[in-house]
């Protein structure tokens, strides 16, 4: 058969490698920042795009989609190719995605910096970056396809399969989660509220990490751990047990992440059955991948490449044994809310993701630029000052969130709480927070040393922009051996095997929001809860601006101690007009559900303007430019019309009055503040803060004296 000529571009590659590399050193400084807050919080700087509530958003974002997105690029584009002994099917498509992308990342970065937030966890850009991100992603996935259709090769390697699945289920979580109504250019309100917003949310959250940062690694180690340890996959049979099985049960996971909550109990019980299924095919993903190098450990002493891509896999499997064991109830009520959930998600960062994407460019650099790797030495000891890194990371994370725990559920002889000051917990942990700074000087060491090593292999070496290649033409007719079978036959039909992995990942989906959102029962109302006033809501868009959710929690679970704590449990019905949801993931400070009436206006004053005056020790950032700043008043007949849209039964024609009874509400806080000393204009930001902030809580209290 005639052999067709053809060449690899390896351009696009580079540039996605090179990406990886720059928003990497960007991603995991700005979470050393982060890190170092909680240390010492002067590092907020006292300016409000630099404290810890804006700039954590900043680093998820930039280590996920930034650093990990363009990891998964490079290898899609350098892999693809290879697999289908074909370029890419349009090379304008592919500088489209690559400088698309770059340019949602630095506006992902202004607009966060700026505190324009959803407040949704991995999904905070707003509307217009919404739409860049499914513009792009169709960009992907045509060129993806496009490079399928035109293959000189008949059957798809495992790794395409999970190419295909990431696509569509990205797509799909995208559009759903990010359903809004456009309030201006930069503010938005989900058109899901409470119970039905996180079930959502938690849905997209979770499986994000399954379909963003779990399954594209997946394709990748198929591709590159065979290719480095020059060997085979070790089962062809458990590669697609273990396709076919994860992406149909991680999809049932999420509510997991809402367990104790005022989600149905129905819901919960599918994600712990769920998750905890999980184990069985992502050992299955993992034991493929090490046994793969079996025989090889020699090599895996000499090189490393297999030394990260091992560390990385073993990693893989510590994470999806542990997210299913968190996923258990008994052992989720110890560890929500808590640092075990940080050091849990950060074996995953930094060992699966992180060592992955280093083993990969450790491997193709040399092959890109043609020449061995600059330094052994440098590789190897980025390889042990990441690993210690890890460790350094995660262990003391996990003594934190057992700290945590332990004391927040401690009570004395006489039936009290033992530590009834949310902060003692804090000022007990700090070291751990140090701690983990430290591991994270480490792990970003190493990427800058594997940096300066690449950036020497580059410029010692030469590279090859095209690598050229032949191969025959796919025949346009084929026909299928008797011994086919039908995964064989599935293989060889892109197209149906898109389609039927979307309707895979969609029956789980399916089943647990469709009756959460058709089944009123499934969210009982209460009589008592009332749309929030004007003053009230701008309060709640600052309280989302400054990224307070990212500390504090609003749901009090149904345990002993929180009601202790913090006051009676959450109900379903407290959050029906609540666009978005503000559960929170994690306690650096207390719940604020049931804060309302709790102190005086003149105390959530001191304490936004300097926490220390009020609990001293805290690590809580300084707000002052909250009292200085004008509250833009402009924007609430706007508001009130986008949710009035959505549910929210505001009186036709409120939008008229609205500012009206806001500045009403404004002037009796300004009052409340003159009693107690403190003289201020009532058109203050602090003003709108202090009503939301009143506000939480008091409509069950209020059912509860009738």
């Amino acid at each position: 058969m005639e052999l067709e000529k053809f060449s690899y571009d390896n351009k696009i590659v580079k540039y996605f490698a090179v990406a990886t590399i720059f928003w990497g050193i960007v991603g995991m400084t700005v979470g050393l920042l982060v890190a170092l807050q909680l240390v010492f919080p002067q590092l907020n700087f006292d300016f409000a795009p630099t404290t810890f509530g804006r700039v954590r958003p900043i680093h998820t974002n930039a280590v996920i989609f930034a650093f990990v997105g363009n990891g998964i690029f490079t290898g899609v584009y350098y892999s693809l190719q290879r697999l289908l002994k074909a370029r890419m099917f349009n090379d304008a498509l592919s500088w489209l995605h690559f400088w698309g992308w770059q340019f949602i990342i630095l506006c992902a970065a202004l607009t966060l910096f700026m505190g324009f937030t959803t407040s949704k966890e991995y999904a905070e850009l707003e509307w217009p970056i919404d739409i860049m991100i499914t513009l792009i992603w169709v960009v992907f996935g045509v060129n993806m396809f496009g490079t399928i259709l035109k293959r000189r090769e008949r059957h798809l390697y495992v790794a395409i399969w999970f190419y295909i699945a990431t696509f569509v289920t990205v797509a799909v979580l995208h559009i759903v989660n990010s359903m809004e109504i456009p309030v201006s250019l930069f503010k938005s309100y989900s058109v899901y509220a409470g119970v039905q917003d996180a079930l959502v949310q938690w849905w997209y959250g979770h499986n994000a990490v399954a379909f963003f940062l779990t399954t594209p690694y997946l394709g990748l180690m198929y591709y590159f751990v065979p290719k480095a340890a020059n060997r085979p996959v070790y089962s062809y049979r458990l590669s697609i047990v273990h396709f076919w099985a994860l992406i149909f049960i991680y999809i049932w996971a999420g509510p997991h992440h809402l367990l104790y909550s005022t989600l149905p109990d129905w819901a919960q019980s599918l994600g712990v059955v769920f998750s905890f299924t999980l184990i069985a095919p992502s050992w299955g993903g993992m034991i493929n991948g090490l046994l793969t190098l079996r025989g090889a450990w020699d090599k895996v002493r000499e090189s490393v490449v297999l030394k990260f891509m091992v560390v990385a896999v073993t990693a893989y499997g510590m994470a999806t044994f542990e997210g299913p064991m968190l996923s258990l109830k008994n052992v989720n009520a110890i560890a929500h809310f808590t640092d075990w959930i940080v050091g849990h998600v950060h074996v995953g960062a930094l060992g699966w993701n992180g060592f992955l994407t280093f083993g990969m460019l450790y491997w193709l650099f040399p092959r890109l630029y043609n020449r061995p790797l600059y330094s052994n030495k440098l590789a190897n000891f980025h390889f042990w000052i990441g690993t210690l890194g890890i460790l350094f990371y995660a262990i003391p994370m996990y003594f934190s969130g057992f700290t945590q725990s332990l004391m927040w559920n401690q009570f004395t002889e006489e039936g009290m709480l033992k530590y009834p000051n949310f902060l003692e917990t804090v000022l007990q942990i700090k070291n751990m927070y140090a701690l983990r700074a430290l591991g994270g000087v480490f792990y970003l060491s190493g990427v800058i040393v594997m940096t300066y090593n690449l950036a020497k292999t580059a410029a010692l070496g030469s590279f090859i922009k095209e690598e050229f290649a032949e191969a025959p033409a796919l025949a346009k007719v084929y026909v299928p051996h008797s011994s086919d079978t039908w995964h064989r036959v599935i293989e060889r039909r892109p197209i149906q095997l898109l389609i039927l992995s979307l309707v895979v990942i969609l029956i789980g989906g399916m089943v647990e929001l469709i009756p959460t959102f058709m089944i009123k029962s499934n969210v009982p109302t209460i009589a008592s809860v009332k749309p929030y006033t004007p003053l009230e809501l701008q309060g709640r868009d600052i309280y989302i601006r400054e990224g307070c959710n990212t500390c504090h929690s609003q749901l009090v679970r149904p345990f002993r101690s929180e009601v202790a704590r913090y006051g009676e449990y959450s109900k379903s019905g407290e959050y029906v007009y609540d666009h978005p949801f503000l559960w929170g993931s994690k306690r650096t400070g207390p719940d604020l559900q049931r804060v309302g009436g709790k102190y005086p206006d003149s105390w959530h004053f001191n304490h936004m303007d300097d926490p220390n005056t009020m609990s001293p020790g805290s690590v809580m950032p300084k707000y002052p430019w909250l009292i200085d700043h004008q509250l833009d008043i402009s924007s609430t007949p706007a508001k009130i019309n986008a949710l009035r849209k959505v549910g929210v039964p505001y009186p036709k024609g409120y939008e008229d009055i609205a500012n009206d009874d806001l500045m009403k509400q404004a002037k009796v806080i300004q009052g409340n503040l003159k009693k107690d000393g403190i003289e201020i204009v009532e058109d203050r930001e602090i003003i709108a803060l202090i009503a939301y902030l009143q506000r939480l809580g008091t409509d069950i209290k209020a059912e509860n004296k009738e």
